[in-house]
């Protein structure tokens, strides 16, 4: 199942560590949280049948990519990361995938360098404006994305790492609440949350974005940037119907924030990791997909 090959590439500023698979164009995988590259343990051996590429990176501060010098992890970061690991990559373009923060990246690199980025696939998020209207006071989205607002707490990476990270698979199954977790894929996550440093920064990605007072000033621009521009390039954006409340709608009001088309695809009664409750499913409309772009 998982026979990639491993390794490593500076890229902004950081030791990126890398699954990779195949030949041909590339297809740069972005993982989320509470994750890690082997998310693609399905999706990446059947973009390389199908004659691609393909590189999942573990993300900024998930070991065992390093954390950057600053301990920086605002969104905007992620999008820039990804633009960067192309070019590092020796490609002048690629294909984006991206799975939860892996998509806001994807969203992200989309809007800072379109030259670079060919099309887009985005798993269980919807476009990022669609927090900045009437949404970002639902109660159900307020619901759906309660750790967001825990994880401001100074007491958060205990509750996360208490009884050898039970709060990860509970969210998991939250989350995904028809999905049987594999043994191996629960404990390939919590395998990456007990290195060292890994959990403060993954928490630390939903303190930079997501509280104002943490705003690295310099990014203020760009960062409205990738939150606000519509998407340049063609998309597959993919969401489950039993993903966490207000997420469905976010995902079915966002078509006016695409200026390149958009296919949209829901799958009832998947989660938040569609990829991996329904990987052949998911798998197919991804490379039909790639190969029309």
């Amino acid at each position: 199942m998982i026979n990639f090959r491993q390794n490593h590439i500076q890229a902004n500023g950081i030791d990126f560590h890398y699954l990779e698979m195949g030949t041909g164009p590339l297809v740069l995988c972005l993982h989320g949280f509470p994750d890690n590259a082997f998310t693609y343990r399905y999706l990446g051996p059947t973009l390389a049948e199908a004659g691609f590429r393909v590189v999942a990176p573990f993300m900024r501060g998930y070991a065992p990519t390093g954390r950057p010098q600053d301990e920086r992890y605002q969104a905007v970061l992620l999008a820039q990361d990804a633009v960067a690991l192309i070019a590092a990559l020796g490609a002048e373009s690629a294909y984006v995938v991206g799975h939860d923060w892996g998509a806001l990246a994807t969203y992200g690199a989309a809007v800072l360098a379109p030259e670079r980025v060919r099309a887009i696939v985005t798993i269980a998020a919807a476009h990022p404006a669609t927090l900045l209207g009437a949404l970002a006071s639902s109660y159900d989205m307020i619901k759906g994305g309660w750790h967001a607002f825990f994880f401001q707490m100074p007491f958060a990476e205990q509750a996360v790492a208490a009884n050898d990270y039970e709060f990860i698979e509970k969210w998991w199954r939250d989350a995904s609440p028809e999905y049987q977790i594999p043994p191996e894929v629960m404990e390939s996550v919590k395998a990456t949350f007990r290195q060292p440093g890994v959990a403060t920064a993954a928490i630390t990605y939903y303190r930079h974005t997501m509280n104002p007072a943490n705003h690295d000033p310099a990014l203020a621009e760009l960062q409205k940037q990738v939150a606000a521009s519509p998407t340049p390039v063609p998309t597959l954006a993919l969401h489950g119907t039993r993903d966490r409340p207000g997420r469905l709608e976010a995902f079915e009001r966002m078509d006016e924030f695409f200026a390149a088309g958009l296919e949209k695809v829901l799958l009832p009664g998947t989660g938040h990791f569609p990829h991996l409750e329904r990987p052949e499913e998911v798998n197919a409309k991804i490379v039909e997909f790639l190969r029309r772009h």
